[in-house]
């Protein structure tokens, strides 16, 4: 029997709803209920749009706010099936969980923990009868097992909605364990607890993670068939999520811990202001130094060694590593200046984990330092003779392009499957579209077919699927998708294929033979890329330079991808929209 999907999608769609009340829950929680007709289905601009729905206890969906007081200004452009951040100078954005969605009364009610001066707090302490918030989301739904004989519920005060919510509506009927940290005894809540329940409260300060680790390790270890939820500071996280995934040895899908907030260290009562420092001198750009002293220490496997066995010393643990020479004495004081370790140089015994360092004990986190955007970051250090000469970064420091790369690689093209993962929530107006009445054969491509597959599921469309791909064969589709048929390129035509970030890691003479090939098989294709960097990232200035890293071309917009069709046989017909810079780009050969 094929796996369940870990989670549901939902339509994107930007919604704004009214304050009807408001009421202190404990000292440290004030909720805000939220109605209007936008929670039903509606429509706007003559688009419609379906009903509010947040059908899993940790649903969140993303406030937005203005640091300008200028709402509007700073709202998302809607799609019809999805939502384009435009970019916006005041935009600020904050993910919040549904404590209660009453879709009889269309209100929804939304839990705030007073914890600080941050701008969703700061909206709802003065939030009045009246008062307006827009928001979009959620975009998914956690899916539960089915059958559990427990379930562990972990978390801070700002988990505490959640947890409510999941003892209100009880997704599954088995016993639910919890452990909550409140930073003093006025923050414990009333919770609809049942028989076999437990519940572990821990007063501590928000984010103390020892705190969070210690009570965590005290919990009973259950026996049968079990699920650990948790979600509280990002970094408070780490260990905890090292003991379950290491110690307790919890599978992937037995497993779910979010960052539901960051803390950010408070500046010195002394220190000057980021505007007085940029009068006093302009903006230094920061050294590769600390990037490459974490890029060691973990492929070294530093970290790790620290993390296993605290208290080893230097000499040890190039013992433990096998490095010789006087190279782990030239790394540790870096390490310890950067927070990577601690002991190093100021007298303590032995090697520990420092901030830094516990935080690279995330898989996520790490990915920055060893994985594929490590990989074309280091490719930059090639960016003038590139830009000087043509080809690509990549070209220049390994000899060939990303593309054969990544078909000598499955570890590599696997990267790229997961970092594609998230593009299963931007498909929605594809899968809407006419095309698919008569297709009842698809052939995927590219690293986003995963994702593909799924929004074609959920989206009711099952055409029978191919996967074509000349990279290392690797599992691309998902459990709850019927197992394809895995081919080559000389197999019989389909009624249209899907090239799914398929042309992010080629250059441009690699991209006309793959839709030269796709002409083959097929007279409509469809061509799913970002075409411009999402307006929410930070990073958005980065893409492009990324991309040419890559490539040797920059993020191809749709006068780039229509050159490209035409080039091999192509008429581009229509472009849609998908939202976050992607398009889905609809051929038909000419």
């Amino acid at each position: 029997m094929a796996a369940q999907r870990a989670y549901t999608t939902h339509p994107l769609v930007l919604r704004r709803v009214t304050v009807r009340g408001v009421h202190q829950v404990t000292p440290r929680m004030r909720r805000v209920v939220l109605g209007g007709e936008e929670l039903a289905a509606f429509t706007r601009d003559g688009i419609g749009h379906p009903a509010f729905a947040a059908p899993g206890f940790d649903d969140h969906v993303k406030l937005i706010l203005a640091a300008d007081g200028d709402v509007r200004a700073a709202l998302p452009a809607q799609l019809p099936h999805g939502i384009e951040w435009t970019p916006a100078e005041h935009r600020l954005t904050r993910d919040y969980t549904p404590r209660r969605v009453d879709t009889q009364a269309g209100e929804l009610h939304l839990d705030f923990v007073v914890h600080g001066d941050g701008p969703a707090e700061a909206w709802a302490a003065a939030a009045r009868e009246g008062d307006e918030l827009w928001f979009v989301g959620p975009k998914s739904s956690l899916r539960l097992p089915e059958r559990l004989d427990w379930i562990q519920l972990v978390g801070d005060e700002t988990a505490l909605p959640a947890i409510g919510r999941f003892l209100d509506e009880r997704p599954l009927d088995a016993p639910a364990h919890l452990l909550v940290t409140v930073s003093d005894e006025s923050a414990r809540q009333e919770l609809a607890l049942r028989e076999g329940d437990t519940v572990t409260w821990v007063v501590a300060e928000p984010g103390d993670a020892a705190a969070l680790e210690t009570a965590v390790r005290a919990l009973p270890v259950e026996a049968g068939e079990g699920y650990v939820w948790a979600a509280a500071e990002s970094r408070a996280l780490l260990p905890v999520r090292r003991y379950l995934q290491r110690e307790r040895k919890l599978p992937k899908d037995r497993l779910n811990v979010t960052g539901y907030w960051h803390r950010e260290e408070a500046p010195a009562p002394e220190a000057e202001t980021t505007a007085d420092a940029a009068v006093r001198e302009p903006a230094r750009i920061p050294s590769p130094l600390p990037w490459l002293a974490a890029r060691a220490a973990l492929r070294l496997g530093v970290v790790d060694a620290v993390a296993d066995a605290p208290g080893l010393s230097a000499e040890a643990l190039a013992t433990r590593l096998g490095v010789s020479g006087p190279g782990i004495g030239v790394l540790l004081p870096l390490l310890s200046s950067y927070g990577v370790v601690v002991g190093a140089d100021d007298g303590t015994p032995g090697l520990r984990l420092g901030p830094a360092g516990e935080e690279l004990l995330d898989e996520h986190e790490r990915e920055e330092y060893t994985g594929h955007e490590a990989e074309l970051l280091l490719a930059l250090t090639h960016l003038a003779p590139a830009l000087r000469g043509g080809g690509s970064p990549w070209r220049l420091a390994s000899g060939g392009t990303l593309h054969e790369a990544v078909a000598q690689d499955a570890e590599r093209y696997g990267e790229l499957v997961e970092e594609c993962e998230q593009l299963v929530f931007l498909l929605g107006g594809l899968t809407a579209d006419p095309l698919w009445e008569s297709v009842g054969t698809c052939l995927l491509t590219g690293p986003g077919s995963a994702s593909v597959a799924a929004a074609l599921d959920d989206a009711g469309r099952r055409p029978r699927l191919r996967v074509a791909e000349d990279a290392v064969p690797v599992t691309v589709l998902r459990g709850h998708v019927p197992a394809p048929d895995r081919i080559g390129w000389t197999a019989g035509p389909a009624d249209v294929a899907v090239a799914a970030k398929a042309l992010a890691h080629r250059t441009d003479e690699e991209a006309a033979l793959l839709l030269t090939r796709l002409a083959g098989w097929t007279r409509t294709a469809v061509l799913v890329e970002a075409s411009r960097p999402d307006g929410l990232s930070p990073h958005a200035a980065e893409a492009a330079l990324h991309a040419y890293a890559a490539t040797g071309s920059p993020l191809r917009d749709s006068a780039a991808v229509a050159a490209l069709a035409h080039r091999s046989g192509w008429e581009v017909e229509r472009a849609i929209a998908l939202g976050w810079g992607t398009e889905a780009t609809v051929l038909r050969r000419a």
